[in-house]
């Protein structure tokens, strides 16, 4: 076996992992341009023969890290549609606790948020896209009865895709509120409004 092939082994998966760890981190604090290859070996102890083993170039190991925040992002956001026969009563909940989940994973990996959500030069088409698919679930769940006919399902979507990224960004990356609690103040947002006149009991445990 080549020393190439023993390298890519445990030992070198380890590495790779590291290496993107690392990377991650630098290119969250840094953005792209200011964030070196030198840098991250450094960190990661290895050479930077060791880095072109399992990586091209920066621009490599970046589109890694934005694509797999983008695939596993839209995951759960494929997976947060409700489905058909969902008692009414239990409807608040369940979307709430789908919300969590992605706050969550924003929480859990903070820096590959920060690069897919912020520094990548495709965010924007990245929540575009994202705003397409909420609009789908939420089109989906319309037709089940879920929501009211007349509400236009592109606004929503963009409007909470938008309360997403900025609750993200300035409430949930700097520790201000947890994932929960985020959670529960779209929810109770989205469903119930501001309106004292269409006053509801609190979703809030």
């Amino acid at each position: 076996m080549s020393t190439r092939g023993r390298k890519k082994g445990a030992n070198g998966e380890r590495s790779r992992e590291l290496l993107l760890d690392i990377a991650a981190d630098e290119f969250a604090q840094k953005g792209y341009y200011k964030t070196k290859i030198s840098t991250i070996v450094q960190r990661a102890g290895v050479t930077q023969p060791t880095f072109y083993l399992y990586f091209k170039n920066k621009e490599s190991i970046f589109q890694e890290l934005v694509d797999m925040f983008h695939e596993s992002l839209f995951d759960l956001v494929r997976n947060s549609r409700l489905e058909s026969q969902v008692n009414l009563n239990n409807v608040s909940d369940m979307i709430k606790a789908k919300l969590v989940a992605i706050f969550q994973f924003f929480a859990n990996h903070a820096n590959l948020t920060r690069i897919g959500l912020f520094v990548a030069s495709d965010a924007e088409d990245m929540k575009e896209e994202l705003s397409k698919q909420i609009a789908q679930n939420l089109i989906y769940e319309q037709k089940e009865g879920y929501f009211r006919n007349e509400i236009d399902m592109d606004i929503v979507a963009e409007s909470l895709t938008g309360i997403i990224e900025r609750l993200t960004a300035t409430k949930l990356l700097n520790g201000l509120k947890e994932p929960k609690e985020l959670a529960n103040e779209v929810v109770h947002l989205l469903l119930y409004g501001m309106f004292m006149g269409n006053k509801a009991s609190s979703v809030y445990e």
